[in-house]
């Protein structure tokens, strides 16, 4: 038998690992509440049981940032795309593990939540829809088709972010679809080299609202204490003793890539047509995890 089969073979279930009375001491400490709890265990074990790529995972960095998506009141489920358990390969330290991926509707979620917004909101502008725009003001003319099964079908030709303070302050800002192309270009390899497992490949409007809204908030969202934590806890790996790693390039999609111990640095403060830190890339050896859902 192989070191990787015996090394499989000795490994507990999830299920198991996490009424240790180690995990169960982790949990009820940072939940403080039992009824909470207990549901927590439930709701995160039947989500690894039917994940086979999370059930490859270290339990505890699956149990790590799941803690962190139920402290920020955000659900995993995939419906809900507020954040995303994805397996990445740890070469570093041969194994697998979870990382916590926020989504772009997490985003808006927390951002809502600060109260200090009126309106933040990221969209797909369709063919025929865009009149002009004023990249120095940010200003938008737009004719949205009304018939929604007609919108649905259209052909995406951009994305366009905004929100507006109670205070009166508003931004706003757009990328054509062809920007957003180079950007996917320059900051995903496996995209760049059509490799077929990245989810820019896959969902390409999905990874364009994430890099529109982490734009439009970090330079010039308020962020709250929780928005912060999410943000800067975007693509990490968490280790149950709190260890904090950031995967080089992750992003919401299937794939397993290679933990980097330091922080993805792909941001150009300069200019605002930039990404942000960690911007939705993925890594150049990446390989296909199967997954059902994102």
């Amino acid at each position: 038998m192989s070191n990787t089969a015996i090394a499989k073979a000795q490994k507990p279930k999830f299920s198991v690992a996490i009424q240790t009375e180690g995990y169960k001491k982790l949990i009820n400490n940072t939940l403080q509440d039992p009824k909470r709890a207990q549901r927590f265990v439930a709701a995160i074990s039947s989500a690894v049981a039917v994940n086979p790529a999370l059930q490859e995972c270290d339990a505890g960095t699956i149990l790590s940032c799941a803690l962190l998506g139920e402290s920020l009141n955000l659900s995993p489920s995939p419906q809900l795309g507020q954040y995303y358990l994805v397996p990445f390969k740890d070469n570093k330290n041969n194994r697998m593990v979870a990382t916590f991926i926020l989504g772009y509707k997490g985003y808006i979620q927390l951002a809502i939540r600060s109260g200090q917004y009126k309106n933040i909101d990221v969209l797909e502008i369709k063919k025929g829809e865009l009149n002009s725009y004023n990249p120095f003001t940010g200003e938008i003319d737009i004719n949205i088709i009304q018939d929604e099964l007609v919108r649905e079908t259209a052909e995406t030709v951009g994305y366009y972010a905004y929100l507006k303070y109670l205070n009166g302050f508003e931004k706003s800002f757009y990328w054509s679809k062809d920007k957003m192309e180079q950007h996917a270009l320059r900051y995903s390899k496996g995209y760049a080299a059509k490799k077929g497992y990245t989810h820019w490949e896959k969902n390409f409007d999905a990874m364009a609202l994430k890099t529109m809204i982490r734009q439009l908030i970090s330079k010039w969202g308020f962020m709250s204490i929780e928005m912060r934590e999410a943000y800067e806890r975007d693509t990490a790996m968490i280790d149950a003793d709190g260890t904090v790693e950031y995967v080089d390039g992750a992003e919401i999609g299937e794939v397993v890539a290679e933990v980097n111990p330091q922080p993805p640095d792909d941001t150009p403060t300069e200019s605002a047509s930039e990404p942000p830190k960690g911007d939705d890339a993925d890594s150049d050896d990446a390989e296909q995890v199967s997954m059902d859902e994102l």
